[in-house]
């Protein structure tokens, strides 16, 4: 089944995919926060640090399984895997945008079977 999916969503599923930290921050307005496993990362710097820190970490791959939005958000339920420990996991990333872009991201475990 394919997703129909936003263009930033799309923009920031390749950019992982790819391992590019810069066009992965590029996805999130200058103000953006990303919330993962209860730690805040404001601005794209930040962001862009986070997620290049992370995939060297744990060299993690996303496998989106569904997707659901109302107005500016959005939930993308993604089977994640990598180096670390429980791996596959589903995860819920929690969007919201504004000028097609990411102002805020909370990624947390998923409930979907």
């Amino acid at each position: 089944m394919e997703l129909k999916l936003p263009k930033v969503v799309l923009d920031l599923l390749t950019a992982q995919k790819n391992y590019d930290s810069d066009a992965y921050a590029d996805c999130f307005s200058e103000t953006a926060l990303v919330i993962d496993e209860e730690k805040e990362y404001k601005g794209k710097k930040a962001i862009r640090d986070w997620i290049e820190n992370a995939n060297q970490q744990f060299n993690t791959t996303m496998e989106p399984t569904k997707y659901s939005e109302t107005d500016s958000k959005a939930i993308i339920t993604a089977v994640v895997s990598g180096d670390f420990d429980g791996s596959p996991v589903a995860l819920d990333y929690h969007l919201e945008t504004e000028d097609n872009k990411i102002a805020r991201l909370e990624i947390t475990l998923s409930n979907a079977e």
